[in-house]
């Protein structure tokens, strides 16, 4: 047992994210954002094997089978793309007021570029790209979706340097 009385910053390993179609989200973040296909799209099926046991800890019992392909980004962050048999697309992907993760961001000094390719490889633009601090910084951003309807975003710096000034407390 630790003595420390503050806990120290954990580093971020991973993102799950569910698809309908394993092999284009693959391809998608693979050919568009560049990340590393780690293990490609491998079948795990409800057993008692130990990944089938870890399964069934986390799904509960009766889950049968999905798909997964593990990709990694150029930071270092794994992410878990997940197929599911009985995947269902929500009629409105964008409840920001619903409690739990509703975007995650990637940062790339050519924003409109980025999203100029989402776009072009079947993504949405979900709205202009957006300064920061207008006439005073070149911190940019812009929330998109990949073709699943999951949301990402795009920030032009490290989130660090683009909240370090203190940012909206002017």
């Amino acid at each position: 047992m630790s003595s420390r009385t503050h806990p120290y910053p954990r580093s971020f390993s991973h993102i799950g994210l569910s698809v309908p179609d394993l092999e284009k989200a693959v391809e998608f973040y693979t050919e568009v954002l560049g990340w590393y296909l780690i293990m490609p799209p491998t079948d795990i099926t409800e057993d008692n094997s130990a990944i089938g046991v870890m399964c069934t800890d986390v799904f509960g019992s009766g889950w049968g089978s999905f798909r997964i392909a593990h990709l990694s980004t150029g930071d270092r962050i794994g992410v878990e793309i997940f197929q599911f048999p009985n995947h269902e697309i929500p009629d409105d992907n964008f409840e920001y007021w619903k409690t739990g993760i509703f975007h995650f961001c990637v940062q790339d000094p050519d924003v409109e570029g980025l999203a100029d390719r989402i776009v072009r490889h079947g993504g949405k633009q979900r709205m202009p790209v957006r300064y920061y601090f207008p006439n005073e910084k070149p911190y940019r951003m812009v929330y998109m979706e990949d073709p699943f309807g999951n949301i990402l975003e795009i920030y032009s710096h490290s989130y660090e340097l683009t909240y370090s000034a203190g940012a909206y407390g002017r």
